[in-house]
């Protein structure tokens, strides 16, 4: 090799390459076969010429990749080497496969230094995700295990390995590229004494692969959020508080919003049409207008084309009041969030009892979930919901104070950060002066990120100014969740520590 001259050229392999690839067999695996009959090679490049891949410096083979399509579910379970082939040598390479098998990558020993072999890995992610597969299988030799053998077990060498207290050549090139072991897989290749036999079947999970629809909901990749800073203003009726969250809701709607999120309470002015009523009296009152207000959002929803996080209203169910989000779908379908954690003014004041159900919610712009006020500040609840599958969270709040915002403000931050989701909180300002207990409201609304490179540096896409009705805009590109949640520079939800603790919820 002339280091000064190298010039490296990734390409599709050929039957021309067969001699030199059957030369780079021999010199890397003497010990296990050496090279691959010819017709090996002609079934690979006849069947798959795609995941045939090597590189070349100045026309001379210096590292090779061998790949084909296999059925996931088939080969992510214990297998052996020779249920990869077929009594004539033949790979059994599976056309309508859903997933990629690595059969081998081999680097000449004069090129290793030159990182050919994560070159060739990241050309098979390429492919893996262009096919949209689950993944990349692979059975991983532990060459290196023979000279551990009779210190530790098969495991307790993986273990090592995988702490880096070990160095295996084969393992450790497999998990620095981004593989996990998904399993220790026995008698994969008998013949193969430095492994003792042993293999590890290893994964690559294609976070962006995007299975069969199996759901009503198709979801976007990038979801448009629109958030309602609103200003309490007198009602005169159900019609006027109606016509004043339409105004919203139409301007929304003409940005192509996919959700408009209304603050907790909103429709509290309506509590101003009687008067010296106790607050007990008033918040029942005020649940009156809920169904009606409930079913003229739905219909907006789907008037305006938009998926409605209807803040959130007082409703009497059973002779107890609950604080419900409502959200309505532009399909026209509905469902309901009740706000669990109830704050001591809101118990004293006005009576109202938590609920019991939590979930995430399918929409057509992603899955989201949905915690009033009070309730963020509570991680474990969405802690539930990421575990579930929780993309975005909206937060609908009511606060009086600065410092009472900032506790709603930090914890969805934080929540954001933890859960590694997007957080939209939306609340409301001004004041009713003929309502009780309806001080005056402070507010910032905003929408949140994870704190990462993929998301802005301060982990805020948009927010409001303060105490000033306006509405928010913010794109949320749900890919990058995917991403954060594989390949972040820090991995929340991968990261934590299930042997020491776990989180579980009660069925209500």
């Amino acid at each position: 090799m002339a280091e000064e001259s190298t010039k490296l050229r990734l390409r599709t392999l050929t039957m021309d390459d067969y001699p030199q690839l059957a030369r780079l067999m021999n010199l890397v695996y003497p010990d296990i076969g050496g090279a691959w009959p010819k017709k090996t090679l002609a079934a690979l490049t006849g069947k798959f010429p795609e995941g045939q891949l090597g590189i070349e410096d100045h026309d001379e083979l210096v590292a090779v990749a061998l790949t084909i399509k296999v059925s996931y579910d088939r080969f992510s379970n214990p297998h052996r080497y020779e249920d990869l082939i077929t009594e004539n040598q033949i790979h059994l390479h599976d056309a309508d496969g859903d997933a990629l098998y690595g059969l081998d990558v081999l680097v000449h020993p004069e090129y290793r230094g030159y990182r050919l072999g994560r070159r060739l890995y990241e050309a098979r992610k390429d492919l893996c995700r262009e096919e949209n597969l689950r993944g990349i299988l692979a059975g991983g030799r532990l060459p290196g295990y023979a000279g551990q053998a009779d210190k530790m077990s098969v495991m307790e060498y993986i273990d090592q390995v995988e702490r880096q207290k070990l160095h295996d050549p084969i393992l450790s090139f497999q998990l620095s590229n981004g593989f996990d072991v998904k399993r220790l897989l026995t008698r994969y290749l008998p013949e193969d004494s430095k492994s003792r036999g042993y293999a590890t079947l290893l994964e690559w999970d294609n976070i962006l692969y995007e299975p069969p629809a199996t759901s009503d909901y198709v979801s976007k990749s990038v979801a448009r959020i629109g958030v309602v800073q609103r200003r309490m203003r007198a009602a005169r009726s159900v019609e006027d508080l109606l016509s004043q969250v339409e105004f919203f809701v139409d301007a929304l709607s003409d940005y192509r919003a996919d959700f408009c999120v209304l603050p907790e309470f909103f429709s509290a002015p309506l509590m101003g049409l009687e008067l010296d009523m106790s607050s007990l009296d008033a918040i029942r009152f005020l649940s009156g207008f809920t169904p009606e207000i409930a079913t003229a959002l739905s219909d907006m929803a789907v008037s305006y084309n938009i998926n409605i996080i209807a803040g959130s209203m007082p409703l009497v169910d059973d002779g107890d009041v609950y604080n419900v989000a409502y959200l309505c779908r532009r399909d026209g379908t509905v469902e309901e969030q009740r706000k669990i954690h109830i704050t001591p003014s809101e118990r004293r004041d006005w009576g109202i009892e938590g609920g019991n159900n939590l979930q995430v919610f399918e929409t057509d712009a992603g899955r989201i979930g949905i915690l009033i006020c009070y309730d963020v500040e509570f991680p474990e609840l969405s802690r539930i919901l990421a575990e579930e599958g929780m993309e975005i969270l909206f937060v609908p709040f009511w606060t009086d104070t600065k410092n009472g915002y900032l506790r709603v403000r930090h914890c969805a931050q934080a929540r954001a950060i933890e859960n590694e989701c997007y957080v939209a909180i939306a609340g409301s300002c001004g004041n009713l002066p003929r309502v009780d207990n309806v001080d005056i409201q402070y507010a910032q609304s905003a929408v949140f990120t994870p704190s990462d490179f993929y998301f802005p540096h301060d982990g805020i896409i948009s927010e409001a100014v303060p105490n000033t009705e306006m509405l928010v805009f913010a794109d949320v590109d749900l890919e990058k969740l995917k991403l954060l949640h594989k390949e972040g520079s820090v991995t929340n939800l991968k990261d934590r520590r299930k042997d020491l603790y776990t989180l579980s919820r009660k069925k209500p």
